[in-house]
C-alpha cells in the first residue's frame, strides 16, 4: 500500500543512527521515491552515482585525461606529433620543436598552470581534485567498471564482507584484471610520449624493449591499479599533500559545497502521524544520507567543510534531486562561501587581492609564452669570439677577428646554413664550410672577418653576421656582434 504525502510528517532522528535502514520512516521515504542509504562507517568508500549536472561536468573534464591515451599516435609531418626527446633533448610538439635554448618557455607554462591551480582553489576550492585530477579521473573509471561487475554499492559492500569462495572470485578476478589492464594501458601511453609509439608498439611484439622501458611502464602501471583501485580515497585524505594545505589557500570568499545549516537543521525523516500527535517543526533535511552515500571520500558535508572534501559537487546533485522529490526548494547543500552565510556580499572575482596578484603573474606567464612562441625562430644563432687573441694584425694592415659559430636547426626538416658578414665598407669574410644541420641537431663552423685599419674609428665596432637556410630563405636570423680591433690614438 503506498504511503500518502498528506499523512507523513517529519519525526526529528538522531545524528548517529545513521545506519537504520528499516524503521518505518525510512519506507515512506522510499514510498515516495526517496531512497535511504546507510553511511560508509569503515573499509573502502563505495560511493553510488546518481546523475546530475555536476556528475555530468565531471565526465566532460574526464575525458581529458581519457583522450591523451590516443595522444602519442597523432602524426604531424610523418613523425610523432608530441613527443618529449629527453636523450636528445628536444620537445616536439606538432610543428614546434623546443630545445634546452628555449627551456623557459616550458618554465613560464608551468608557472602558469601553478598560478590557476592556486586562483582556482582561492574562487571555488579544490576543482583540480574535483574534477581534473588523474587520480580523481582513474578512480572514477576503476568504480564504474566496479560498479558494471559486482553492483550497485550495497551489493558491493555485502560482497566483501562475503568469505573468500569460488562465487566471490568469479566476480572479483575480472574487475582486478581490468584494473591492472587499465593501469599498464596508461603506464604504455605515458612512456609512448617519451618515445616513439610505433616503434614502442613493435619493440613490445619483438621482445626488444629495455631495461628502463620495461620497469617504468610496469611500476606506473602497477601503481595505478593500486592507487586508484584498492586506496581510492585515502589517496586523497591520508597521501595527497593538497589536501592539508589547500586550509591555507581558501579564505572566507572562497565557494565550496556547503549545507545550509540554519535552512537544514533540526533534521528528520518522515513517518506517519498518530492521531492527536504535535507534528514537530524540522528543517528541510530529512536525513537521507544521500549526500554522504555519493560522496567519493565519504565525507559528511553536514559537518561543515573537512579536507577529505574535494568539491566535486556531487553532493549538491544529490540533495537536489531529493528536494526536487520532496518538493522543496533547491540549495540546501550548494557551491556558497562563509562570508556569504555570515550575510556579508561577494566582492566582485578582480576586487580580491589574492586572485588579482595570482591573476597578474598568469598575466605575465600568459604573455611570454605567447611572445616565445612567435618569436621563435627555427634557427638559433650563437656566435663566440675568439678571446686568444682577440684580434689579429695581418701584413696587409687590415685587422682580423675570428669566431666559433653555433646553428641550431630548432625546425624538423634538414636545414643549410650559409654564413655571411654586413659591416664597414671593405669587410671581407671567410667561412670554412655551408653548415648542413639535420633537424634538432647543432652545426659548427669557423668564421674570420677583416676589416682596414683605417675604417676602425673605435675599439668595437658594430657588425651583423647573417645566416640563412638555403633550402628555405625565408628562414634568416642575424646576429649582432662587435669586431674588436686595436686602440685608436
Amino acid at each position: 500500500m503506498t504511503t500518502d504525502k498528506k499523512d507523513l510528517y517529519r519525526d526529528k532522528g538522531e545524528t548517529g543512527s545513521l545506519l537504520d535502514e528499516m524503521d518505518t520512516s525510512n519506507k515512506n521515504l522510499q514510498n515516495i521515491g526517496v531512497e535511504i542509504l546507510p553511511v560508509h562507517t569503515e573499509g573502502t568508500v563505495h560511493a553510488k552515482r546518481i546523475p546530475g549536472k555536476f556528475r555530468t561536468f565531471k565526465w566532460w573534464a574526464a575525458s581529458f585525461w581519457i583522450i591523451l591515451f590516443v595522444g602519442p599516435y597523432l602524426r604531424w609531418d610523418g613523425h610523432q606529433a608530441i613527443l618529449f626527446d629527453l636523450p636528445n633533448r628536444q620537445f616536439h610538439i606538432f610543428g614546434l620543436t623546443i630545445l634546452p635554448q628555449d627551456i623557459w618557455i616550458l618554465a613560464m607554462i608551468l608557472l602558469f598552470f601553478a598560478l590557476l591551480l592556486a586562483a582556482s582553489t582561492a574562487i571555488a576550492g579544490r576543482l583540480w581534485c574535483g574534477y581534473f585530477c588523474f587520480h580523481t579521473v582513474w578512480t572514477d573509471v576503476f568504480t564504474w567498471i566496479e560498479e558494471k561487475l559486482e553492483g550497485q554499492p550495497n551489493k558491493r559492500m555485502k560482497l566483501d564482507k562475503q568469505p573468500l569462495n569460488f562465487e566471490k572470485l568469479k566476480i572479483k578476478v575480472p574487475k582486478h584484471l581490468i584494473w591492472l589492464l587499465i593501469g599498464l594501458a596508461t603506464s604504455f601511453s605515458f612512456v609512448a610520449y617519451f618515445v616513439d609509439a610505433f616503434d614502442l608498439w613493435s619493440r613490445l611484439f619483438s621482445l626488444e624493449w629495455g631495461v628502463t622501458e620495461t620497469t617504468v611502464v610496469i611500476a606506473l602501471g602497477v601503481a595505478t591499479y593500486f592507487f586508484a583501485g584498492i586506496l581510492r580515497e585515502q589517496v586523497c585524505i591520508g597521501f595527497c599533500p593538497y589536501a592539508r594545505i589547500q586550509g591555507a589557500m581558501y579564505d572566507t570568499e572562497t565557494v565550496v559545497p556547503t549545507y545550509d545549516k540554519e535552512r537544514g537543521e533540526p533534521r528528520g525523516r518522515m513517518r506517519r502521524a498518530k492521531p492527536g500527535e504535535e507534528v514537530p517543526e524540522l528543517g528541510d533535511c530529512i536525513d537521507c544520507n544521500l549526500c554522504v552515500a555519493v560522496c567519493p571520500t565519504g565525507v559528511d558535508i553536514r559537518y561543515g567543510q573537512q579536507f577529505g572534501c574535494i568539491t566535486c559537487g556531487l553532493c549538491i546533485d544529490a540533495c537536489d534531486s531529493v528536494m526536487e522529490k520532496i518538493k522543496k526548494p533547491k540549495g540546501l547543500i550548494r557551491y556558497a562561501s562563509l562570508a556569504e552565510f555570515g550575510g556579508k556580499q561577494l566582492p566582485a572575482i578582480w576586487k580580491r587581492p589574492r586572485v588579482v596578484v595570482y591573476s597578474s603573474i598568469m598575466a605575465f606567464a600568459g604573455i611570454m609564452i605567447i611572445w616565445g612562441l612567435l618569436t621563435m625562430s627555427p634557427m638559433d644563432v650563437k656566435a663566440l669570439h675568439e678571446r686568444a687573441p682577440l684580434f689579429v694584425q695581418m701584413s696587409d694592415g687590415n685587422i682580423q677577428n675570428k669566431w666559433t659559430m653555433k646553428v641550431v636547426n630548432k625546425g624538423s626538416v634538414p636545414m643549410q646554413a650559409q654564413i655571411s658578414v654586413e659591416g664597414p665598407e671593405g669587410l671581407t669574410y671567410s667561412v670554412d664550410k655551408v653548415l648542413e644541420i639535420q633537424a634538432g641537431n647543432v652545426g659548427s663552423a669557423t668564421l674570420f672577418v677583416k676589416i682596414p685599419k683605417k675604417q676602425l674609428t673605435d675599439v668595437n665596432t658594430p657588425i651583423v653576421i647573417k645566416v640563412v637556410d638555403l633550402n628555405n630563405p625565408a628562414v634568416v636570423e642575424r646576429y649582432e656582434t662587435a669586431f674588436i680591433g686595436p686602440r685608436v690614438r
